[in-house]
């Protein structure tokens, strides 16, 4: 089993965050494959279950909340998709497979033969979510 990363790094690496704005970045990407499920099965929804409108006496447009919602993980998904991207062209799958499911590079190599060395994924690692910070702002 190998030892999981550490979430802070030196305040010299250059691709340092503080700890727990790490934490935020990583459970938010962990929520990846959930968004794009619910992206995918949204289209599907019944329009009753968005509409609350005699219990909050408010008007409510279900097909504008459902294009809201749609938007809203879009975006997400698009975010994280174009951060893996812009971290390394070569390895954006892996990096994105390693961050949204929480797979180490043992894991990677071992699944997917990924193509690097540990050092180089983990520093691509550390880059995706320097990236991310710098855009999530």
């Amino acid at each position: 089993m190998s030892a999981p990363i550490k979430p802070e790094l030196s305040r010299k690496n250059r691709y340092w965050i503080p700890k727990y704005r790490h934490y935020e970045l990583k459970y938010f990407c962990l929520q990846y494959n959930e968004w794009k499920k619910l992206y995918s099965e949204i289209s599907m929804l019944r329009t009753a279950k968005y509409n609350d409108s005699v219990r909050t006496k408010q008007i409510i447009d279900p097909t504008l909340r459902i294009v809201e919602m749609r938007q809203l993980y879009s975006s997400r998904i698009n975010l994280i998709e174009e951060t893996a991207e812009k971290t390394d062209t070569d390895l954006s799958v892996y990096i994105l497979k390693g961050i949204t499911e929480g797979l180490s590079y043992d894991s990677l190599r071992l699944r997917f033969n990924i193509p690097c060395s540990k050092d180089t994924y983990y520093d691509r690692y550390r880059r995706f979510f320097w990236i991310l910070d710098k855009r999530r702002e």
